[in-house]
């Protein structure tokens, strides 16, 4: 299973986000029980995907995130390509479907 570097701050994220040619966000809050259970699959989904760069933001701490990438909820998985979010997947989420996304990109992106 891969580990999430931890984003703790706006700067922090936009650096992460700019300076990799792919980047995979995990926003969450300490208090949800949905956000828990779906970080260990979402870690063992991303060991087919070696060349994504993982964040971790803890929406309590980093308050701005929910205006900055319009969040009303959480889980919310994002994928950047080169700056530009293509994939946001929010709350309940299909592995096998954000898998088939996350492989086109990659397909072509690596």
């Amino acid at each position: 299973m891969r580990e999430f570097e931890e984003l703790n701050n706006m700067e922090t994220i936009d650096r992460f986000i700019k300076g990799n040619t792919l980047s995979f966000l995990y926003i969450s809050r300490p208090d949800c029980s949905v956000c828990h259970g779906l970080l260990p699959q979402v870690q063992l989904l991303m060991t087919k995907y070696p060349k994504i760069k993982l964040g971790h933001i803890n929406a309590n701490e980093v308050e701005e995130v929910a205006g900055r990438f319009s969040i009303f909820t959480v889980p919310v998985l994002l994928l950047f390509v080169k700056g530009k979010e293509y994939i946001r997947e929010a709350r309940i989420v299909h592995m096998d479907l954000l898998d088939e996304k996350i492989d086109k990109i990659y397909e072509n992106v690596i």
